[in-house]
């Protein structure tokens, strides 16, 4: 089997199922406790999860049968796993924060945590789904590739995945440029989430519809204009 396509299968996979895991998780554990479209982009997926999946993938051949014992060589597997999304989550964080002045996350508040893009509790997080992955996903990968290549509606799907995928990009990246703008304007570096509900707050006031995919989506000023009063807001 291609590694192209095993890797373009699980980064589909990983940014769906990703996202949903995120969606549950702020609205049944979150500050708020309500339905939030999370992540940088506007669609339902979260890259990082589809990353993580294909990294998940590369690093369960790594051979270590140097390690004496089949549960030492699991343990030194996860943790080998856990370790390097984590470092992976750190520099995509590091990437935004100084190439365009946006926080996707902030771990300030936790306990351990480096510049708040990582933090003890998150990768103990990342070691939970990486046995998840290992034990359950891993060994059935080759059986539901094997199904998809025998299945062209299903290519179709992710075909079209990844041409939303590709567009969803552009229009995150456009909007990014104009954030990046006025948090260059005002000197800080923007929390991405938090800046979402600003926005939507301010279009509560404005009386305007809220868009759960499209949170900057603003219809009786421009997106520049609402982030000036925002920022102006809290000077």
């Amino acid at each position: 089997m291609s590694l192209f396509l095993v890797l373009t299968f699980l980064f589909f996979a990983g940014s769906l199922i990703g996202w949903g895991i995120e969606v549950l998780w702020r609205r049944f554990t979150g500050k708020e406790k309500r339905w939030i479209n999370p992540g940088f982009l506007a669609g339902p997926y979260l890259p990082i999860y589809g990353l993580s999946l294909c990294v998940l993938f590369l690093l369960s051949f790594i051979n270590v049968a140097a390690i004496k014992g089949a549960i030492a060589q699991k343990i030194v597997l996860f943790v080998l796993m856990a370790l390097s999304i984590t470092v992976m989550e750190y520099i995509g964080g590091l990437i935004f924060i100084k190439g365009m002045r946006i926080k996707l996350w902030d771990y300030s508040e936790k306990w351990g945590n480096i510049k708040g893009l990582v933090c003890p509790e998150y990768t103990f997080y990342w070691y939970i789904l990486s046995a998840v992955y290992y034990f359950l996903i891993h060994p059935k990968i080759l059986e539901w590739l094997y199904w998809f290549t025998n299945h062209l509606a299903f290519c179709f799907v992710i075909g079209y995945f990844y041409g939303v995928f590709t567009l969803d990009l552009c229009y995150t990246f456009n909007i990014s440029a104009k954030i990046r703008e006025v948090a260059k304007e005002n000197k800080i570096a923007v929390h991405y989430e938090s800046l979402k509900d600003a926005i939507r707050v301010r279009n509560e006031k404005l009386r305007e519809k809220r868009h759960f995919f499209f949170a900057f989506k603003t219809h009786r000023e421009s997106l520049r204009d609402s982030l000036r009063a925002i920022f102006a807001k809290k000077e």
